[in-house]
């Protein structure tokens, strides 16, 4: 229990009044460390295990911004994350690595970590258009194809888009999304392109440039579509002045 507490940030003196009512007393901040560090090692040996359930065909990456404790201040750290499905066909959480910034050179060290515990398989990355990331991936899963994330795309999309025309844009993207197999697919994504050619020139040009990118997800079965066109499960948007983590 006083370890859950600990990482749910519960501070050493609300800690020791909850212990109290279990007829615990004096309770110091040594004693919860001490508790605490179980933690750390169950921590450790997931985040180093090997990955041997592969292959791992699909593979989503994302990062989460997260406001910890770090040396008695509270700061903003990137959790790094990936999950895979993995020869069983479930989904896996591959990794997590804490960087004080969302850059190349992170994200490169977190996918060879990756690859170094046996990451293999991997056919298709669904993740956002962060250009680090995707050096990243093309250094270190050079097979792999690349989907870009519908929903960080549609972002992307709406902040180039006049605010009356929106509405309009988002639902002629997501029309794209509702067809039936890969041709249909194809064919509304032109339709919705000429559709956008006159009146919203950007915003096709948008669309045309980021075509391959955004349709990867046709290439493969019609049934894993809605797992693979996008990471957005793992963006969770945490409560602003959330800061019940400790940084490693």
């Amino acid at each position: 229990m006083v370890a859950t507490c600990y990482l749910l940030g519960v501070s050493t003196r609300r800690m020791d009044k909850l212990v109290e009512t279990l007829g615990i007393t004096g309770l110091s901040k040594s004693q919860v460390s001490v508790m605490a560090k179980e933690l750390d090692t169950a921590v450790e040996a997931f985040r180093t295990r090997p990955l041997d359930a592969g292959p791992y065909t699909f593979m989503a990456a994302d990062a989460l911004v997260l406001k910890v404790r770090e040396a008695g201040r509270v700061v903003n750290v990137h959790a790094l994350i990936a999950v895979g499905v993995n020869a069983e066909g479930y989904r896996e959480i591959l990794g997590i690595d804490v960087s004080t910034a969302e850059d190349g050179a992170g994200w490169l060290t977190f996918l060879r970590s990756l690859t170094a515990r046996g990451l293999s398989g991997v056919a298709l990355v669904t993740s956002d258009a962060h250009a680090g990331l995707l050096s990243a991936i093309g250094a270190t899963l050079p097979g792999a194809s690349w989907q870009r994330c519908r929903t960080h795309y549609a972002t992307n999309l709406m902040a180039i888009t006049p605010k009356s025309s929106w509405p309009w844009v988002k639902t002629l993207l997501h029309s794209v999304f509702d067809q039936p197999d890969a041709t249909s697919v194809a064919a509304q994504y032109d339709r919705i392109i000429d559709a956008l050619a006159d009146k919203l020139p950007k915003v096709a040009d948008h669309l045309e440039a980021a075509r391959s990118d955004l349709l990867a997800f046709t290439a493969f079965p019609k049934q894993i579509w809605r797992q693979i066109w996008s990471n957005n499960p793992l963006s969770v948007n945490r409560p602003s002045g959330d800061t019940n983590l400790t940084a490693a």
